[in-house]
């Protein structure tokens, strides 16, 4: 049984390239001159660890490209693309190579954009925000819903979800977890803060007191009881009971905040309140209440 919560996809790029139904019959590994590729537009990886990339570079010098990188022809250009490899790519150039090997696939847009992604994906060194980002690149590019993508990655909806809601914080808590400064637990934390305000200085305290993740709960919860106890408004009338454990166990269904207010108590009508932080967020909750919009 594939276990779907693992980092790794337990697929070779070999896989991939039969899943999208690109045809490497008959190919042969060809020398092309560095001036004439290009890195992917669809690579998820912002950032590469230099230290890992000098060690490939003094390799290259010492030994050459032992596997030969991926690419497609650009026909409109005359130049290629590279689908998986840029690494090599780029550890060739530092290496002041004038070529590479490699191997030309005939792949159309939506191929080279999902090889790219998937291959990434792989990866152990992708940080959390940039496999949020590529999720959300295949969901976007390729029109896929999280069911869609966690079928396709073997992985469960809740993991994609818990992703893709980091691209929901501020920019700056977003570059802390970036520069490893926050870890993942600490920024799904963080998500839960009600007053957006405080988010940020949480963050930073978070950061400059290494609070653990369970630390930083407890000043959460702290804070956001607090704040709740401010802006609560004088009612005559108290939630049942029934009316407040309906709200928690849908808070806990949803991952988010959920109010039931009660409109009029003779008739038992009332309302359902869910928030949600961005458009990923109401993605996530829409595909947990399984509606899928065209």
């Amino acid at each position: 049984m594939t276990n779907k919560n693992s980092k790794g996809l337990g697929r070779g790029i070999e896989a991939l390239f039969k899943d999208n139904d690109v045809n490497n019959d008959d190919e042969a590994v060809v020398d092309l001159d560095l001036t004439k590729i290009s890195p992917n537009p669809y690579q998820p990886r912002k950032k590469f660890d230099q230290k890992a990339l000098d060690d490939l570079t003094k390799s290259i010098e010492e030994s050459g490209v032992f596997q030969p990188i991926i690419v497609r022809h650009d026909t409109d250009k005359n130049r290629y693309q590279i689908i998986a490899g840029e690494r090599r790519f780029r550890a060739s150039k530092a290496a002041a190579k004038t070529k590479i090997p490699a191997i030309v696939r005939d792949a159309t847009e939506e191929q080279m954009m999902e090889i790219a992604v998937m291959e990434n994906l792989q990866r152990e060194d992708l940080n959390p925000l940039e496999e949020a980002q590529a999720y959300d690149t295949l969901m976007t590019k390729l029109n896929l819903t999280q069911a869609q993508v966690s079928e396709r990655l073997g992985k469960s909806r809740p993991y994609i979800a818990n992703y893709l809601r980091l691209l929901g914080l501020p920019q700056p808590v977003k570059e802390m977890l970036q520069r490893k400064q926050l870890s993942m637990g600490q920024a799904r934390a963080l998500l839960s803060v009600k007053e957006k305000s405080q988010l940020l200085s949480l963050a930073a305290k978070a950061k400059d007191e290494t609070l653990t993740v369970r630390q930083l709960e407890k000043l959460i919860a702290k804070a956001n009881k607090s704040n709740s106890t401010k802006n609560k408004r004088p009612t005559k009338r108290t939630k049942s009971p029934y009316i407040k454990e309906s709200e928690d166990q849908l808070q806990d269904k949803f991952g988010t905040k959920v109010l039931i207010n009660e409109t009029n108590t003779k008739a038992g009508k009332g309302q359902i309140q869910i928030d949600y932080m961005s458009t990923d967020d109401l993605n996530r909750i829409l595909d947990l209440l399984d509606i899928h919009l065209d």
